[in-house]
């Protein structure tokens, strides 16, 4: 199979693209510039790569007919976020009768009722990003059953693995979380600490999209949660870190007005974006009818990162070496 991936050298795409290569597949990787993969992977050496600013494509109106020129038997698009985007990558690829999968994001549910939360509850996001991805995918699902396209919607989590800094447990990105933790030093949460993450490892999340391109029968139409079997509270998750550096857990806890206004306005306001929705996602449907099975739990999937962020110098944590 021929297969088109853009977004190709980003967290998930790193893993995708050797293991597409590996299954024997035929790949042509767009990415916006010359940025290297996360992972490096001598896959690399068999895969067409191609250069676009999407951006600037979409408002010309050229990039999907970039990608469809490749002639495609699938394409896993991990970079659109509008809707006009969706609609001019529909009508290229449609006439050549390509398979399009789509990242989307848990982002498209908003507040929860019951949880976890299951692919079929109505939408109800809020916040710009959240309420984009549950219109393309609104979009793409009703032209698969309308017939005009085979496409596929998989909506993974806080996506975290080598490389990168990953979702803390305070909710937000700020690497001093983790050396507060790794030091025994105390840590203040919102509330009670108990609004919810859900992480998903980088690897899984390509696995899924691998399962999907095999299944397009039972997929197109078809949205699926991506993210690791639990999710993890901010107190529990702060616990795990402490335990990773043999450090008793130090926390204490705010209400949210007062923990705010010791932050960072760009911490505080990423924070607000993660806790206010709490997710918690069930991956039942995926397990079904993909056999997607995660490797990572959450937290290994973070122990993972944060081990890298250790090796790298990009925390500092007194000497100590993680351990899970």
């Amino acid at each position: 199979m021929r297969v088109v991936v853009v977004g190709a050298t980003g967290h998930i795409g790193s893993y995708l693209v050797p293991s597409l290569v590996a299954a024997g597949h035929e790949v042509v990787a767009i990415s916006r510039g010359d940025r290297q993969p996360y992972v490096d992977h001598t896959a690399w050496r068999h895969v067409k790569v191609l250069h676009a600013d999407r951006d600037a494509e979409d408002q010309a109106g050229t990039f999907a007919e970039k990608v469809a020129a490749q002639r495609p038997d699938a394409v896993v698009d991990l970079i659109c976020f509008t809707t006009t985007s969706a609609e001019q990558l529909v009508a290229s690829l449609a006439p050549i009768k390509a398979y399009l999968l789509h990242c989307g994001t848990i982002w498209v549910h908003g507040p929860a009722v019951e949880v976890p939360v299951t692919e079929e509850v109505v939408r109800r996001p809020f916040g710009a990003y959240g309420t984009q991805k549950a219109a393309i995918e609104e979009l793409l699902l009703a032209e698969a059953r309308r017939g005009t396209i085979r496409c596929t919607v998989l909506h993974p989590g806080h996506i975290v693995g080598p490389g990168w800094s990953p979702l803390n447990p305070a909710g937000n990105f700020n690497l001093k979380v983790f050396e507060r933790l790794a030091n025994g030093e105390e840590l203040a949460l919102p509330n009670l600490g108990l609004e919810t993450v859900h992480h998903v490892h980088a690897q899984d999340v390509a696995q899924a999209f691998s399962k999907a391109l095999l299944h397009p029968t039972l997929a197109s139409g078809e949205a699926f949660h991506v993210v690791s079997e639990r999710a993890l509270t901010l107190r529990g998750y702060a616990e795990a870190v402490c335990r990773w550096f043999g450090q008793p857990a130090s926390l204490s806890f705010q209400p949210w007005e007062t923990w705010a206004a010791g932050w960072d306005k760009t911490d505080a306001d990423a924070t607000w974006e993660h806790v206010s929705r709490s997710p918690s996602a069930s991956i039942d449907k995926a397990k079904r009818l993909l056999r997607y099975k995660p490797r990572y739990t959450s937290l290994e999937a973070v122990f993972e990162s944060v081990t890298w962020l250790v090796s790298n110098g990009r925390i500092d944590v007194g000497g100590r070496k993680p351990s899970p």
